[in-house]
């Protein structure tokens, strides 16, 4: 999976299976956002809509449990 972390000016901080890696902000389609899920597709990052909504509602759901649990 690749998830990006966070832009630092033209460059883009992707978090991987196999660790940070920097790449060009040129490399990403320009309507991606920090914390949205890639494919990539012709050389090109690309946002999947899908699997970044169902990461977020995933990580929801863990926060909700611990707010329940008293731990949050």
């Amino acid at each position: 999976m690749i998830i990006i972390d966070r832009f630092e000016g033209d460059i883009a901080v992707l978090e991987t299976d196999s660790g940070m890696v920097q790449v060009s902000r040129s490399c990403i389609s320009s309507d991606a956002q920090e914390g949205d899920v890639l494919r990539t597709e012709n050389g090109v990052y690309l946002p999947d809509r899908e699997a970044t909504e169902a990461r977020r509602a995933a990580v929801r759901s863990k926060l909700n449990m611990l707010r329940r649990n008293g731990n949050g």
